[in-house]
């Protein structure tokens, strides 16, 4: 009986020492934290679109061959847009189909971040770095969008972890694969939003920092390493170049203003997330300090993802004082350098490190994304049902026309500021602001209401304005006052008569509204 019981104990701990191994272990934690990502963003995958997302399946549903071509009337680059193309065929048009692919990208972000941590720092901001990226609500708030806001962020951490094993790890030679690395996933990067410019910037700027830092040999390995990362970065966006140029020209964002100071100082918040901001820095920033103190490979990894955490947004509001296009969504650039110095500071912050990760960890799983971005789709399913084939819809926020077509019955026809809309998948933003400046309801609504027929109905769709100052840059300011004329002129119209009005109420009750009134012509 002693000899069965004795023997049996060398098999038991062989499966438990196996079980607990990292070979198992890391695939099922790392499955567990998966889990808890896909929850955490899907809870409001049925959100109706607002105003970009209209534009995202309206721009990704047509050919594939026609996508770059379009998007020089956008001004955005085209690898989201391409593979949403890709998507829809498969999953199809609706809104849970369409935000799948985000909640899709954002739970690679967890594996990815696990990797970074790893060869990074060590287990433990591993297995850190995995649960802050499961939980992050800058993550999974987009998660839920159907835009490339996902996307940019995970090429962003690809994009940050190679970058820092070519250039802050000790070596002797050129690092190639993560040399390499960097350039294919930043070089994505630019494919899918024009903020990983400053991204890139941010790099570059840490480049030159550390080879002003090394000494001669150590200088001439960061020199080729950095030949190779950004020469490989401009030869792979080479091609769309040409196309970069001409939207820089003619498209930009004409609905930003420049940001302010405390814009800027808001950031930190915008990606850490608001309610637990204080306990990130707390707990985290001592361990970051600690890390800023060591001098091997860690604490130049430290050094750089602080620095290029700092200048990618610093830069981007710079650009913005010059040319204002400035989101807090386009923050998905910069998120990769927070999220891993975040890591790494609650990593080596000993028992206060663990505390506020705890604290962070249930704020931020309690942050999840608005179960509301427009009325939009409520407005649409009011007035549809009125509407027949050949009516006319009228939108005094031009880029309100893709998600109208998306949610209307199929046959209307669509106009906005500058006339009738032949494409209704796309905006056309080239010269937009000079374009509208030079509208007038005589000239550019007077000929659409002349076309009525007797029996026809037009709906026309304004922007509901309860906040001037969210309305005061150079194209929103126009469509305010344009908005205001349209109503005007169509009321002073006898052949229109006024027969219904959605929503009711005079006030917005949900973010992005629209009001629509429908008339039928006498």
């Amino acid at each position: 009986m002693r000899m069965a019981t004795y023997a049996s104990r060398p098999a038991w701990e062989l499966r438990a020492r196996a079980v607990s191994s990292a070979r198992v272990a890391a695939p099922l934690g790392i499955g567990a934290l998966l889990a808890v990502s896909v929850l955490l963003r899907t809870r409001e995958l049925g959100a109706g679109f607002w105003i970009d997302e209209g534009l995202s399946v309206g721009i990704a549903d047509r050919p594939l061959a026609d996508i770059p071509g379009v998007l020089r009337q956008d001004g955005s680059p085209p690898l989201y847009y391409v593979l949403l193309n890709l998507w829809l065929s498969v999953a199809g048009r609706s809104e849970e189909s369409v935000h799948g692919l985000s909640v899709l990208i954002s739970a690679l972000c967890v594996p990815v971040a696990f990797w970074a941590g790893w060869t990074l720092f060590g287990r433990r901001t591993a297995w850190i770095s995995a649960l802050l990226a499961a939980v992050n609500p800058f993550i999974t708030q987009y998660a839920q969008e159907g835009r490339m806001y996902a996307l940019l962020t995970l090429f962003g951490m690809v994009s940050m972890t190679c970058w820092l094993l070519a250039f802050t790890t000790d070596a002797d030679a050129v690092r190639r694969a993560p040399a390499i690395g960097f350039a294919v996933a930043f070089a994505t990067m630019l494919y899918t939003h024009n903020w990983a410019l400053f991204f890139g910037a941010a790099t570059g700027v840490a480049w030159l920092y550390l080879l002003w830092r090394a000494g001669p040999a150590e200088r001439r390995r960061l020199l080729r390493t950095g030949l190779l990362a950004y020469g490989g970065v401009i030869l792979l966006y080479a091609p769309w170049l040409p196309s970069s140029l001409y939207q820089a020209a003619h498209t930009g964002a004409p609905w930003s203003k420049a940001p302010s100071l405390a814009a800027l100082a808001s950031v930190p918040a915008r990606i850490l997330g608001e309610v637990a901001e204080v306990a990130v820095f707390l707990a985290a920033g001592s361990g970051v300090v600690a890390l800023l103190r060591t001098r091997d490979a860690r604490g130049r990894a430290t050094l750089t993802l602080l620095i290029v955490a700092l200048l990618t947004i610093v830069l981007a509001w710079i650009g913005s004082q010059l040319s204002p296009a400035w989101a807090n969504r386009y923050l998905a650039a910069g998120v990769a350098p927070f999220l891993y110095l975040a890591a790494a500071g609650f990593a080596n912050a000993g028992r206060l490190g663990l505390v506020g990760l705890a604290l962070v960890a249930v704020l931020w799983a309690v942050d999840g994304a608005p179960s509301e971005k427009s009325n939009v789709g409520t407005v649409a399913d009011a007035i549809g049902p009125s509407l027949r084939p050949g009516d006319l819809v009228v939108a005094t926020q031009p880029e309100q026309v893709p998600v109208l077509h998306y949610y209307l019955p199929a046959g209307l026809r669509y106009a906005t500021l500058t006339g009738a809309v032949e494409d209704t998948g796309v905006t056309d933003w080239r010269d937009g602001v000079e374009r509208l400046r030079a509208t007038s309801p005589q000239r550019d609504l007077a000929p659409l209401l002349d076309d009525l027929r007797p029996g026809q109905r037009m709906a026309l769709v304004v922007p509901q304005v309860y906040a001037i100052g969210r309305w005061s840059a150079p194209w929103t300011e126009l469509v305010r006052l344009r908005s205001e004329e349209w109503l005007q002129f169509v009321s002073n119209d006898p052949r229109l008569g006024l027969i219904s009005v959605e929503p009711a109420e005079p006030f917005p009750s949900s973010p992005n509204p629209v009001r629509a009134q429908v008339y039928l012509r006498r």
